[in-house]
């Protein structure tokens, strides 16, 4: 989660079309693209920066010590929060096939002691703090894309 530390901490260091939502809006929601294009809208600020495109495809990636596959790169975030928790949505390119990435997670997730079940595009599976995730993986020209979804109780 230090990536949305930083996403949340850039526009308190610029001034880019940054302006105070509507009273009472309590949701928080940062959105991604692969080309460095960040939009949030927090309680205390909306707006949109541009960061460089590497920042997203060095972006790293976490459940319960299960990294993204070898030579992914990240092509998206979202994360929509609200008081009953959080959604974040991941989006991925990997240069192997969806059968490889699936097993890659599998295994791994299963190494770490973390409980998976396996479906005709991806896997799903609740971290060891609670949060059910989804990961779907489809062919691809270049290997496959995939999509990490997470919805966290905290």
């Amino acid at each position: 989660m230090k990536f949305i530390a930083i996403l949340v901490a850039i526009p308190l260091m610029t001034a880019c079309e940054v302006h105070s939502p509507a009273d009472g809006d309590e949701n928080v929601s940062i959105s991604t693209d692969e080309n460095g294009q960040v939009a949030f809208n927090v309680p205390f600020a909306s707006g949109q920066v541009k960061l460089p495109a590497s920042a997203m495809q060095d972006g790293e990636f976490d459940i319960d010590g299960v990294q993204m596959f070898p030579g992914s790169r990240m092509t998206g975030f979202n994360l929509d929060s609200s008081g009953n928790g959080a959604i974040v949505k991941m989006t991925f390119a990997a240069p192997a096939s969806p059968d490889k990435v699936r097993a890659y997670f599998q295994d791994e997730f299963t190494k770490k002691g973390v409980g998976v079940a396996a479906s005709a595009d991806g896997l799903s599976g609740k971290s060891k703090d609670g949060d059910d995730f989804v990961i779907n993986v489809e062919p691809a020209p270049q290997g496959s894309n995939g999509t990490i979804t997470i919805h966290s109780k905290h």
